[in-house]
């Protein structure tokens, strides 16, 4: 019997989801942002990058602005509407103070409770390679949650230190903790990432509809075995 997975705390308003690319998230955890904003809390998407290296078949420039329309198409699927980029480089983002900065500014002006990111391992699940700029931006979001209440780490920062970050949860994570029942807002989550059509379409021959929705029912089929049966996102939850 597998280790059960225990119910994401809910006592919290304000989320701030901070991942590399465009897509990051609806791989990952949309349908729990949607079930998040059908009960009234804020989410706010913080991308690294634009995704611009992401498509081989469209120019840098060209992809950019691509995959930022279909990031906030996606984002508005799931109740986000508050979406903003970094510009760090798509692919050579670097794990480095300037990172941290950046995302601690971020956590300063929006003040959430819950952080959210993607899997810093090295793997995905021991068998695929994660890429570089998955392990920077997570391992920077860990960092940067303790960085943004010291008001001695990153001093110039236009907002004020923020302590009140309690839980950081990465989604893809090859030990997860915790889960969100999606059981109402799964289909949500599949919209989401076929929203990401260009993308999808760059990836596989497959129909970008067809594709999320193997894949997201998959993934939340296989972590209902661990949360009741219920079909769930999971979570690994770090408190602070």
């Amino acid at each position: 019997m597998p280790q059960q997975l225990d119910p994401l705390p809910d006592d919290w308003e304000r989320a701030l989801a901070v991942v590399a690319h465009p897509d990051d998230l609806e791989y990952g955890c949309a349908a729990a942002v949607a079930a998040w904003t059908d009960a009234g809390r804020e989410v706010t998407y913080l991308m690294v990058t634009r995704g611009e290296a992401g498509i081989d078949t469209l120019d840098p420039a060209r992809a950019a602005r691509v995959r930022e329309r279909e990031q906030r198409d996606s984002a508005a699927v799931v109740g986000v509407t508050a979406v903003e980029f970094l510009d760090h480089p798509d692919g050579v983002v670097e794990y480095g103070t300037a990172l941290r900065r950046d995302i601690a500014a971020a956590i300063r002006r929006h003040r959430p409770e819950l952080l959210i990111t993607l899997n810093p391992e090295d793997t995905w699940g021991g068998t695929y390679w994660n890429t570089p700029d998955h392990r920077a931006v997570g391992r920077a979001v860990l960092d940067a949650a303790g960085d943004a209440g010291n008001r001695w780490i990153f001093p110039d920062t236009e907002a004020k230190p923020w302590n009140g970050v309690r839980w950081v949860a990465v989604a893809g994570s090859d030990a997860p903790t915790h889960a969100v029942d999606v059981t109402g807002t799964l289909e949500r989550g599949v919209q989401s990432l076929t929203r990401h059509r260009a993308y999808i379409e760059a990836l596989t021959g497959e129909d970008p509809e067809t594709y999320a929705r193997n894949l997201l029912e998959g993934f939340a089929r296989e972590t209902a075995e661990r949360f009741a049966d219920r079909l769930a996102v999971p979570f690994r939850l770090y408190r602070r």
